[in-house]
């Protein structure tokens, strides 16, 4: 059985995330690049943002009973064998987690100008992930 409400709680805690996150993002990377203050502030938001994704994705597998999850990116595959999600944004979701642990672990150097981009060109990712999760929790077959 789907828990609705943990994963509206999430989506929830995910447009927070995505609000400030929204707020806080410079408008050019020659101003995110001067301030290690924004720099910081967006890095952590997209940390948790990500993190929210990651939940609500365990949390929906778990629900629809799609089996065990081995790691993280399979809750993104098990969302895409069930038509939950696309081919496309699963990849993407998946290349999103693994730079969260980049921004967490520092696996290796963070390069800013791949965060700025992420920044500027992918949030939409975010909200595409949310309409594909609310469809699922509303009807799930």
């Amino acid at each position: 059985m789907i828990d609705k409400e943990r994963i509206l709680d999430t989506l929830r805690e995910l447009d927070g995330f995505l609000e400030e996150l929204d707020a806080a993002m410079p408008e050019t990377m020659e101003e995110y690049l001067a301030s290690s203050e924004k720099r910081r502030v967006c890095e952590r938001l997209l940390q948790l943002s990500i993190e929210c994704v990651v939940d609500a994705s365990i949390s929906l597998v778990r629900g629809l009973r799609l089996g065990t999850i081995s790691d993280e990116e399979n809750a993104f595959t098990k969302l895409e064998a069930k038509k939950v999600l696309s081919k496309s944004l699963s990849k993407r979701l998946k290349d999103m987690k693994g730079f969260r642990n980049v921004l967490v672990h520092r696996y290796a150097q963070l390069e800013n100008e791949r965060v700025y981009d992420l920044l500027e060109n992918n949030l939409n990712d975010f909200e595409n992930f949310k309409e594909a999760v609310l469809k699922a929790v509303k009807s799930p077959s």
